[in-house]
């Protein structure tokens, strides 16, 4: 159940989220409708294994944006259209203008649509109520505004703003590389992505390899900029951060899964329980070394 890319944003700490589980039960996931492309909506974090909208774990809650998308290709669309088009200009003796193509293109999508199979995705999101920070499990910034809109639907207002550094993102990763002091805790990983300043100059991606090598050492002589940097925190979270503030591949390591290793539990609600609570514990200390580091601004 860990997440596996964070993509952050900051809403006003003081904000009250007591009613949150009344509010997300009125914009629950409805079923796609035979002529809609998608439906949004909550869904319960556990699935099969849970009741609540809202999972609560101290500050923590965990929350999930499902949906249904129709599956109806571009080319099948393309494909038919054209046959339908040709079919008219024979019947009619001359090429179809512009509005008729349109709307036979609305009269096939309407055609096609009941029929297309319908794909579930689901999203899911940690907010921390005295941090003032929601982290969304996906590294697409479109995505993570469709959960932020959802969460407005339903409670009204969300004031949520993305991650604003009051430093440069790109120099302190670069700093970190070339031998600057890590925060307390934090040692290099072994990927990173360096990009020449220049427009359309060149880019290295560099995984699996000591990054404090000569090699990465001479690209940065060269003037290139690390734009990703691979970070390990007291040996309990690998991940990647970006120039962009996102988290990828956050991963929990052994030093912080043993502790549920050592727990025999046979109930799946309480083994997710227990692996939400770590995550959230784990977030809360990278964040905590992350925001001093960058200068993160406040929603308040």
């Amino acid at each position: 159940m860990f997440f596996r890319n964070l993509t952050l944003f900051r809403f006003p700490a003081a904000l009250d989220l007591t009613d949150l589980e009344s509010q997300l039960a009125a914009c629950t996931l409805k079923s796609v409708g035979p002529l809609e492309v998608s439906s949004r909506g909550f869904v319960t974090p556990m699935g099969p294994h849970g009741q609540a909208l809202c999972h609560a774990v101290g500050a923590a809650r965990w929350i999930t944006v499902g949906g249904e998308d129709r599956l109806l290709p571009g080319a099948v669309i393309n494909d038919q259209l054209q046959k339908k088009l040709a079919a008219l200009e024979q019947k009619e003796g001359r090429k179809p203008g512009g509005r008729t193509r349109k709307r036979v293109k609305e009269e096939l999508i309407a055609e096609l649509l009941p029929r297309a199979f319908v794909r579930p995705i689901r999203h899911d999101a940690l907010l921390d109520g005295e941090l003032g920070v929601i982290a969304i499990d996906t590294s697409s910034r479109k995505t993570a505004e469709t959960v932020i809109s959802e969460l407005r639907r339903a409670l009204g207002s969300f004031p949520a703003l993305p991650l604003n550094a009051g430093v440069a993102p790109r120099a302190i990763l670069t700093g970190w590389l070339a031998g600057d002091a890590l925060p307390e805790g934090l040692t290099l990983g072994d990927e990173c992505e360096l990009r020449d300043p220049a427009d359309s100059g060149a880019v290295v991606k560099v995984q699996r390899m000591a990054l404090e090598s000569e090699e990465i050492a001479k690209h940065l002589e060269a003037g290139k900029q690390c734009t990703r940097l691979a970070l390990v925190l007291d040996d309990h979270v690998s991940l990647v951060l970006g120039e962009d503030l996102v988290v990828r591949k956050f991963k929990l390591l052994d030093g912080a899964v043993d502790a549920l290793e050592h727990n025999d539990r046979d109930d799946i609600a309480a083994e997710l329980d227990a692996r939400f609570a770590l995550m959230a514990g784990e977030f809360r200390r990278l964040f905590a070394v992350l925001e001093p580091a960058f200068q993160l601004s406040r929603a308040d």
